[in-house]
This record gives C-alpha cells, structure tokens and sequence, in this order.
C-alpha cells in the first residue's frame, strides 16, 4: 500500500514539475503592425498566429499590437533590431530606404520587369533561391532581425479616376496619389505627376481637388477604404505593384531563444500562410468587386495599352540603375532573372489560358 502510494505521489509529482517547465517554455512574442486591426492582412496575422500556437502546443503565443502602440509605424524594424519590440509587421518595401533590394523582395516593380506575379514569386521565393536571398537581406541593413515572408498580394490596381482615360495622354494630365519608392518614381518618370502621401489623407485630398486620381491596393481594401464614394472609374490592371509581400520581422535574440521545433513551426505555418493569404484574397477581392459594379456605381474598365509599355520602360531603367549601384541588389535581381528565363514563359502561357477562360465567364455574366 505504502510502495503505490509513493508511485502515486512520484507520479504527481512528475507531471507537476512537467507542467511547470511547460509553462516556463511558452513565450508571447508581442508584434506591432502598421495598420489597424480590422484590415484584411490583420485577419491573415491572426490566422498564422492560431496556427503557430497549435503547432507548437500553446508555447509559443503571437500577439498583435495596433499600430502606433509602442513605437512610430515608420521606426518599427529598428525597434525589432534593438529589442524594444518582440516583432513587427509590414511590407518588405516599407525598408527600402536601408536597402534597396528590399524593394525586390516587397514590390518587385513591375514583376521586377521579368513578368513575376505573385504566384510565380512564391515559386522564386521557394525553389529558385529567393528564401535563402531573403534570409541574407537583414543582414545586409544591419539588423538583427529574422524574417517571415507571410502574405503576397495582387496585382494591385491602377486605380481609381474622376473620368476615364483612354491614354497615357489622358493620364499625364492628373495629379495621382502613387505608392512611395521606386513604384511611385516610375510614375514620375513617364511623366505623370505622382504624389506620394499617407492613407488617411488620400480621401480629404481628393475631396479637396488636390489630387484628381489615387490607387491604394485591390477591390475589399479600396472598397473599405471608401474610394467608391468620391470617383466611381475603377482600373483594376496595374504594373506598379504586380507583387505585393507582407512579412513579420522578429528580433533575433527573440528567434534564437526558440527551440529547433518551434522555428520550424513557425516556419511552416509561414508558408501555410503563403497560400491562405491568396486564396483568402480571391474570394474577398471577388466579393468587393460584385459589390462595387452592382450595387455602389463603379464602372469597371481596361488599363489603356500604352500604360504597359511605357511604365515597364521606365521600372527596367530604374532596376538596372539600383543593380548598377547595389552588388546584393544585383544578385537578388539576376537570381529573379535566372528564374524568369525558365519558369515564365510556361507561367505566361499558362495564365493566358487561365485568363481567356474566367474573361468568357465574367463577359457572359455583364
């Protein structure tokens, strides 16, 4: 009896020291974002977060902070460098002011000029070298950061018009709220005049005449946003942003404190979050688009021709000015390079079959 009872009480004991370690080994990895928790990325954040939290039984916990909360959107990445956040959250572009390869990585402007969508990135970024590129980048600014690639987007759309435009010509004439960086000065080089500003004075600025035409993202982003209420010309093919790359940044020292198992959990629920990111996105953007034709007005209309082959000038001079500049830059931008010789041809060809089949469908549905 005695003997069982100390079995019974040992065992006790073991599970209550198991339990205890348990709880020592879970962490909370506290991650700012650069935008309000409500928006669609936020919702993909969480997702990956969940996932993360299954994977590794409970001990490891990511935990969204709003945007703003402890550090200014724009200081986020040296706040993860030194360690005074846990992680941050944006896109990879947001950076390219300490390296203009992270541009490549981000918004590879106009599919880095060798025709990479956002499907076709991911195959880069998986099997023709981008990943291990991708790893190299933090290093190259000097920050003690690791990286998670979570959540490709687009194309973008061009954007949003008081009247349609039927030309360069016509376009050359409006005062256009474009995205910041490289994508923005492209615009400026085939002569339109860009204006690079904040999202929350994109709306009091055309309300205000301004400007006469902005872009922001895609149909549900735009939609909420309210672009519909003051310019009902919608473009949705665009080249600025043909790839747009969201991804959480964790301080090294943070990611060095995981054991082998939870970084890789983290890892492949990355990559999870790859493809949930852009399926969720269809669905969503396909939703916002139904809405904004039948029920808020919007007229819907093709890009006008001479837009793609003056602004794909202008991103090729611009890329080969920074691969010109940069070494890594350069590298990064032949490795896409090497890539696109072989996959996009099959790719392009590809979609084109894929496009011609949903624009049957779509056309039988107007």
């Amino acid at each position: 009896m005695r003997s069982t009872m100390l079995k019974t009480i040992g065992a006790s004991l073991t599970l209550a020291v198991l339990g205890t370690m348990n709880a020592q080994a879970a962490i909370t990895i506290k991650v700012q974002s650069v935008i309000g928790d409500k928006a669609d990325e936020i919702v993909m954040v969480k997702d990956f977060a969940a996932n993360v939290r299954e994977l590794t039984d409970g001990e490891v916990n990511i935990e969204v902070l709003p945007a703003n909360s402890v550090v200014g959107n724009a200081d986020i990445l040296d706040a993860v460098d030194k360690g005074l956040l846990d992680g941050g959250f944006a896109w990879t572009h947001y950076w390219s002011g300490k390296h203009p390869a992270a541009m490549l990585f981000g918004s590879p402007v106009a599919g880095a000029g060798v025709g990479i969508d956002n499907i076709a990135f991911i195959s880069w970024f998986h099997f023709g070298g981008g990943k291990e590129l991708y790893d190299r980048l933090w290093g190259e600014m000097g920050m003690n950061v690791h990286g998670l690639m979570l959540q490709p987007v687009g194309p973008e759309a061009l954007g949003w018009f008081k009247e349609p435009i039927n030309s360069m010509d016509d376009f050359r004439k409006l005062r256009f709220r474009a995205p910041p960086g490289i994508p923005g000065q492209t615009y400026k080089d085939i002569g339109v005049a860009a204006v690079a500003m904040g999202g929350g004075d994109i709306l009091p600025a055309l309300q205000k005449g301004t400007i006469d035409a902005a872009e922001w993202c895609c149909p549900k982003p735009d939609s909420v946003f309210g672009f519909q209420n003051e310019l009902k010309h919608y473009y949705l093919q665009g080249l600025h942003q043909v790839v747009v790359n969201a991804d959480m940044y964790i301080n090294g020292d943070v990611w060095n404190k995981l054991t082998p198992l939870q970084q890789k959990a983290m890892n492949v629920a990355a990559d999870a979050s790859l493809m949930r990111a852009i399926s969720y996105r269809i669905y969503e953007n396909g939703k916002a688009l139904k809405n904004l034709t039948e029920n808020e007005g919007v007229i819907l209309h093709d890009t006008p021709a001479d837009y793609f082959t003056e602004y794909m000038a202008a991103a090729n001079a611009t890329l080969e000015k920074n691969a010109a500049e940069n070494a890594f830059f350069k590298e990064v931008w032949d490795s896409m390079k090497d890539f696109a010789d072989v996959a996009v041809p099959f790719w392009a060809g590809a979609q084109t079959s894929n496009a011609s089949l949903g624009n049957a469908y779509a056309n039988s549905k107007k």
